[in-house]
């Protein structure tokens, strides 16, 4: 037995195996009973209602009135519906709009294809809630909004408040964030459709719509039904575009409820509806594995050479074209300058040259504007805030870009046995859990000393951990495929030699495999750069970072200085991407545009 456990552990993969599958559990598996645990705990803040209680004692209080008390429509159920809605209908826009882009990108005549599939990106690359914001200062009304938006400065026409806040716009702007996430799945699928499919149909006299009707929707089917199932989860978990569109008229949905639980007086609730959260999350991602799973073949791609059919536009080439431009500018390139121009006004809704100032960027503040606030460049918690931004994103991709790269070599080396299966399903966990269920489970885990792990909350370290976590997937995803890639000979060679195990780690495994590595550590940097609702319910005035701070200046109704701090949240993301992309050739649409 001895000698057994010696010859185990001489080889680095299993070491790793151990090590890591004992340090997830800890920070997966213990944080889900944490969290468990706590919807059935008296809480210092409900110590007062329910009577003869104390802390930490044992209560059914928060089940009874989340599920059948007397405030549980409004607590949960109404918000649970409006979540269910909002997702459905969001999955509905993303698709039609990712999908109809794919087409005419990959199989017609469009011009400008490579330009266009580009910026078809950009809203999936910036954060959600700067659309979210956009709309804001494009419609925003005087009567909920307190100052008129651009739309209504332009043409006097004062928006009615079910287009300007609520369900409608949280729809369509998340829509248009996840439409990138359907046009990358149904792109990179038709633009590797076999063209004698198309051909032989064409062959056989069938219509334009009729192929389309049977031959493409079929072969695209699957990417459409991985797109439903993952657009409704992650527009199930979003916070940030409800709490901006949705909280100037009370629209509540589960995350926003959420959080107004867990920093009001009914803890208890908030980590039952987390809970809740989980387990339609883990429900709908097992549902996608199970029909993909099961899906029949849909075999496109063949060893026989064969070309794009491409459909030809004709007379419509050009209209379509600059048509397709003009409303991705739109969404894209306008938002931004929406940011910037509210960004320069003394006055909300006063678009004349003689309210432009640069107070709000560079200015010593005023005591009658926000109470004298420095602008974002002179301000010193800004500042701070950004350096806090920075050194999270950096930390946590280099912990999860790391451990992802440890969790792919140790996987794909010990293949097929049931320890590698558990570290594979335990390091992709995470992402089953929405951002703000998994940040109210850190919350749970570390509020409080437990043993002898410190309580974590009010650290750095805290939102450091639950953001390496979090993006571990990512990691772990191009991890295990790079690793995947090579040849066992590669490194057996070195092994012949007596190289260490890390040294042909460092010479060998990662300068091969070098782009694949680096986007497990691009792909957490950009989350966490432009990450709300994973922070939120764990920063404190010392922690604080550029998103949630944008959240308070949002809430205290100083536009401007919120509308600055998007620009440079912006700036920081798209300049990360942009070097990254040129340092590594990484590119989230790659191969798509042509």
């Amino acid at each position: 037995m001895i000698n057994r456990v010696k010859t185990y552990f001489s080889k680095p993969e299993h070491i790793i195996l151990i090590l890591l599958i004992i340090i997830l559990s800890y920070l997966i598996i213990l944080p889900l009973v944490s969290i468990v645990m706590d919807t059935f705990s008296v809480h210092s803040a409900e110590r007062m209602r329910i009577r003869g209680s104390e802390i930490g004692d044992f209560t059914t209080y928060h089940w009874n009135n989340v599920f059948t008390g007397k405030y549980s429509y409004s607590l949960f159920y109404q918000p649970l519906l409006n979540t269910i809605i909002v997702s459905l209908i969001t999955c509905a826009i993303a698709i039609s709009v990712g999908g109809l882009l794919a087409w005419l990108v990959t199989r017609t005549n469009l011009r400008f294809r490579r330009v266009i599939s580009t910026m078809i990106i950009l809203p999936y690359i910036m954060p959600s809630w700067t659309l979210a914001m956009a709309w804001l200062n494009f419609f925003k009304n005087s009567r909920i909004g307190g100052a008129q938006g651009i739309f209504t400065a332009l043409t006097g026409i004062e928006t009615a408040d079910w287009f300007a806040y609520g369900f409608f716009p949280i729809v369509v702007v998340l829509g248009l964030h996840y439409a990138p996430f359907a046009y990358i799945l149904i792109g990179g699928i038709l633009r590797n459709m076999d063209a004698n499919l198309e051909e032989a149909a064409v062959i056989l006299k069938a219509s334009r719509l009729k192929i389309f009707r049977k031959i493409t929707i079929p072969i695209v089917l699957p990417a459409v039904l991985s797109t439903f199932l993952l657009v409704f989860s992650s527009a199930m978990s979003a916070f940030a575009v409800p709490a901006f569109l949705g909280s100037p008229v009370r629209y509540q949905v589960l995350t926003t409820q959420l959080f107004r639980t867990l920093n009001g007086v009914n803890p208890g609730y908030g980590y039952l509806i987390a809970l809740v959260m989980i387990v339609i999350g883990t429900l709908i991602l097992t549902v996608n594995q199970i029909l993909i799973g099961r899906r029949r073949s849909y075999t496109t791609v063949t060893g026989k050479a064969s070309n794009i059919s491409r459909v030809n536009l004709k007379g419509f080439r050009n209209v379509i074209s600059i048509a397709l431009l003009v409303v991705l500018i739109i969404i894209t390139i306008v938002p931004l300058g929406t940011f910037a121009l509210q960004s320069f006004l003394v006055v909300p809704g006063d678009y004349s040259f003689d309210n432009l100032s640069t107070i709000f960027w560079a200015g010593e503040g005023q005591p009658d504007i926000a109470n004298g606030e420095p602008g974002i460049l002179k301000n010193k918690y800004i500042l701070q805030g950004l350096w806090n931004s920075v050194s999270l994103s950096i930390l946590v991709a280099l912990i999860a870009g790391t451990v992802g790269i440890l969790v792919g070599y140790s996987v794909v080396k010990t293949r097929g046995k049931p320890l590698s299966n558990l570290l594979d399903r335990l390091a992709f966990f995470p992402y089953l859990i929405p951002s703000m269920a998994f940040g109210a489970i850190y919350l749970s885990m570390f509020a409080v000393n437990r043993g002898p792990i410190p309580a974590l909350y009010g650290t750095f370290a805290i939102l450091v951990i639950a953001g390496a976590v979090k993006y571990l997937p990512f990691a772990t995803r191009a991890g295990i495929n790079a690793v995947l890639q090579l040849g066992k000979e590669i490194e057996e060679a070195a092994m012949i030699f007596g190289i260490k195990w890390w040294k042909r780690m460092i010479r060998i495994i990662i300068p091969i495999q070098k782009s694949a590595f680096v986007s497990g550590y691009m792909l957490p940097f950009i989350s966490s750069m432009r990450e709300l609702s994973l922070y939120i319910l764990l920063v404190t005035p010392s922690t604080r970072i550029l998103t949630t701070m944008l959240f308070q200046y949002n809430e205290k109704g100083w536009d401007q200085y919120a509308n600055a701090i998007v620009l440079l949240i912006i700036a920081v993301v798209l300049l990360s991407y942009y070097i990254l992309n040129k340092i590594t050739g990484a590119s989230i649409d790659k191969g798509i545009g042509g």
